[in-house]
């Protein structure tokens, strides 16, 4: 084992101690046994999904993928049912508050999971952003600098048969149950199968941690590897795959949904309903998401008209729309003047955070492309989390295939969202939260991981952006495009609207080019009530920022507000404005 690897088990040993220590300084017994629970919990989720352990930097189970098979799924099932029942023994009147909203944020992590499972969206374990056809991208997440490193990679693609049949399986089933995406999002997927499938298996997307090995592994042991590597891609993932467009161009497309939308599921429309609830963790209906949507859509438009009043713009608004899709100044010809754009904004940003923050993260972060195979069916711009090991930084993925397209104008808002202070500022520092449990550290909601990211736009103007009035415009187009998305998705799943429905009414409202809006509306179809999270999270914040700044007058300063949503994790909305509810009653008794 190489030294780095023993450092990455050293340092995830060190994550889960300090968290143990912690909880030991409580000697309450009921607070020791539910600590344990959720360490022994935090453990069992590791071993059931090996996958998402080596998205964190664990390599304890690098040589296996997760077990699929309906077996497993209903054994976890089970097993969280079980612990929902144990979770009722716990006497909450003996928990402090940190361990009162612990129990209570576990209860809604596992209670999700079971209300979910008998709709059957675990049928449906891929869609065009994602799935076993891409899970070459592990490799990138992934540290190669030992020889068990490069087993436990070769193992993997060893044992790639059986979760590629565990996986068709579950979508068999979903074509029986009719469980099953709209053939419109579907059909971008034969294209990326067929990437999967090579002659040569050193062109194998699979093969990419043998091209550059560390001289720290000798010749020798480098040529067997590699060796092993293009055996292993040629035996069992290659032919894998062969089978896998076969199983999806003959039966799965055929197969999907003529229409898009949850409301053809069976019981679709409580699936839909449900969907709501889990990712605005409110109890709002999909009517009331839908009005909130068209209110939000109205009041951002009457500020976007102020901008195209402000640039002497003469022509209506779907003019000034199609202005900023067309005219060849709003973008870049080449796609490594664009990247140098990304960064340059980041580096404007990072210095001016101390304004607003009191605490910024240790661990930093970067801005990369997103990978080429990935790019032409991916939105803008996506962030991945460091690792929990310390040893991989945050990353700003952002799109650079047809950079001609790639506004100028949406730079700064999207930065802000997805590095600092939106994403790998939040994100970073709940990782870094000691005495929490690991569950929280590096899980949380996504009402409050993108509500926070999305309310970080609107900080821009306090970090010296958005001075250039096409760049507000920018910063007011992708407020427009999350209230957008309320009404879209709700129209798509719950009211039955057709894909061209909503892509009219997002380009009638947005600068988002027809690209970005397919691609974004394709996703709204493939993840039902995902998109809802972002602005409903956001209004939360907002609305409480004016409480706390009403309530206290003087007293309120920004910089403890953002410590204070920031300082429990990615909670629930309901959570969060109890927390901030103490804080405005712990100043004003100040």
């Amino acid at each position: 084992m190489s030294n780095s690897s023993t450092l990455r088990i050293v340092c995830l040993a060190v994550v889960l101690l300090s968290s143990r220590s912690l909880a030991a300084q409580d000697t309450n017994a009921t607070a020791e046994q539910l600590h344990k629970l959720f360490e022994d919990e935090w453990e069992r989720s590791l071993v059931d999904d090996p996958t998402y352990a080596s998205w964190l930097g664990d390599p304890r189970f690098n040589d296996r993928w997760q077990d699929v098979s309906p077996e497993a799924i209903d054994r976890r099932i089970t097993h969280r049912r079980a612990i929902l029942k144990r979770l009722d023994e716990f006497d909450v009147k003996q928990l402090g508050q940190t361990d009162r909203i612990s129990l209570q944020l576990f209860r809604r992590k596992y209670q999700n999971v079971v209300d979910e499972y008998p709709f059957g969206w675990h049928l449906v374990p891929l869609n065009q952003r994602g799935g076993i056809q891409d899970e070459s991208t592990l490799a990138d997440a992934m540290s190669f600098e030992s020889v068990q490193d490069y087993e436990n990679w070769i193992a993997r693609l060893t044992s790639f048969p059986v979760y590629m049949d565990q996986t068709l399986n579950l979508m068999r089933e979903g074509v029986q149950r009719k469980i099953i995406h709209a053939r419109v999002v579907m059909q971008r997927l034969p294209a990326q199968i067929e990437r999967q499938i090579v002659d040569d298996p050193t062109q194998s997307l699979y093969y990419k941690p043998f091209r550059n090995m560390p001289d720290s592994i000798t010749t020798r042991e480098q040529q067997r590897l590699q060796q092993a590597g293009r055996e292993a891609i040629t035996t069992h993932v290659v032919p894998a795959y062969r089978g896998m467009l076969r199983f999806f161009n003959e039966t799965y497309l055929p197969a999907c949904y003529d229409k898009p939308g949850a409301w053809q599921f069976p019981n679709g429309k409580d699936f839909y309903a449900l969907r709501c609830r889990v990712f605005t963790t409110t109890d709002m209906t999909p009517q009331e998401i839908h009005d909130t949507g068209l209110r939000e859509v109205k009041r951002i438009r009457y500020e976007m008209l102020k901008v195209v009043q402000q640039v002497g713009f003469e022509g209506s608004f779907d003019e000034f729309l199609d202005h900023l899709r067309t005219d060849p100044k709003f973008y870049y010809d080449n796609p490594n003047d664009l990247l140098a754009a990304y960064r340059e904004v980041c580096m404007r940003i990072n210095p001016r955070l101390v304004r607003l923050f009191n605490r910024l993260p240790r661990i930093p972060y970067g801005v990369e492309p997103i990978p080429p195979h990935l790019a032409p069916d991916t939105t803008t711009a996506y962030y991945r989390q460091p690792s929990a090991d310390g040893m991989r930084a945050g990353t700003y993925f952002v799109n650079l295939y047809r950079p001609e397209v790639r506004p100028k104008y949406e730079i700064e808002v999207l930065s802000v969202h997805e590095a600092m202070p939106g994403h790998h500022l939040q994100i970073a520092l709940a990782q870094e939260i000691e005495g929490l449990p690991l569950f929280r550290r590096y899980g949380g909601y996504t009402a409050f991981i993108e509500g926070w990211a999305l309310y970080s736009e609107s900080l821009g103007s306090d970090l010296g952006l958005y001075k250039d009035p096409y760049s507000k415009f920018g910063q007011l187009t992708y407020e427009m495009w999350r209230a957008v998305r309320l009404v879209v998705d709700t129209g798509i799943h719950e009211f039955g609207w057709s894909r061209q429905d909503a892509i009219d009414f997002f380009t009638a409202n947005t600068a988002k080019t027809p690209l970005d809006i397919a691609n974004e509306v394709d996703r709204y179809i493939s993840w039902p009530g995902q998109a809802l999270a972002y602005k409903i999270g956001e209004l939360k914040i907002k609305e409480l920022r004016r409480r706390a700044e009403s309530e206290l007058g003087d007293k309120f300063e920004v910089r403890e507000f953002h410590a204070t949503i920031l300082g429990q994790g990615a909670v629930t909305l309901d959570v969060l404005d109890g927390i901030v509810d103490d804080w405005i009653a712990g100043v004003r008794s100040r």
